[in-house]
């Protein structure tokens, strides 16, 4: 099975935020995926997506299917001659037979979009603490507009790491040591040598892309 993707439909993985005109630019990078990947339990969301495929939605397609196929035959065999039925009673039958064929036809963006709606629901405490934290960066250290990684070829990758290892810290969350002692020399004012996101590999993989 896919992994599960941080995307949401309903959900941005990127803001840009624009200050008055008199301001200066202060430009940042945020990869939305890496920093969800460090936060704790994020792993469970892929085996809560897993068992939620098992247990509904293929118990969901079956049951439509079987359901199906009853109706369909009942509707064939109530109007073989000599068999007749009233008009109103043969509209609904046929209604109900086209409405589990439509269904049925039409599954996979079904099921894609119940993954995702479901998805969602698992992702939203994680998401609303790290977007929470990201406000309080942005207000803090005076960002004017924050991208995602894909936006341009090249970013100065020490600025895009700022703001990732800004937002890990603000979300007080155990971090690899690696990442820690790259918050430590941000704030000691050293620039911090190795990426966070921005295209760069990080100690635990994005939990989800479906």
């Amino acid at each position: 099975m896919k992994k599960v993707v941080l995307a949401l439909a309903v959900l941005a993985s990127s803001f840009v935020f624009t200050s008055s005109s008199n301001a200066q630019a202060k430009i940042g990078m945020f990869d939305r995926e890496a920093v969800l990947s460090l936060m704790p339990g994020i792993q469970r969301v892929d085996s809560l997506m897993q068992k939620f495929v098992k247990d509904s939605l293929q118990s969901e397609y079956e049951i439509t299917y079987a359901d199906f196929q009853y109706k369909d035959s009942l509707l064939k065999n109530d109007t073989t001659p000599p068999k007749s039925l009233s008009g109103a009673i043969k509209k609904v039958r046929i209604d109900e037979v086209n409405k589990l064929k439509a269904k049925l036809v039409g599954w996979q963006q079904y099921q894609q979009q119940e993954y995702q709606r479901k998805q969602g629901e698992y992702l939203q405490p994680f998401l609303e603490k790290m977007y929470g934290a990201m406000q309080e960066v942005i207000a803090e250290q005076k960002y004017t507009q924050i991208f995602k990684p894909d936006v341009f070829e090249y970013f100065e990758i020490e600025k895009a790491n700022e703001f990732n290892l800004r937002v890990l810290d603000k979300m007080k969350i155990p971090l690899p040591k690696e990442i820690e002692d790259q918050i430590k020399a941000l704030k000691g004012g050293i620039k911090p040598a190795s990426p966070v996101g921005g295209g760069a590999k990080t100690p635990v993989k994005a939990p989800v892309k479906n």
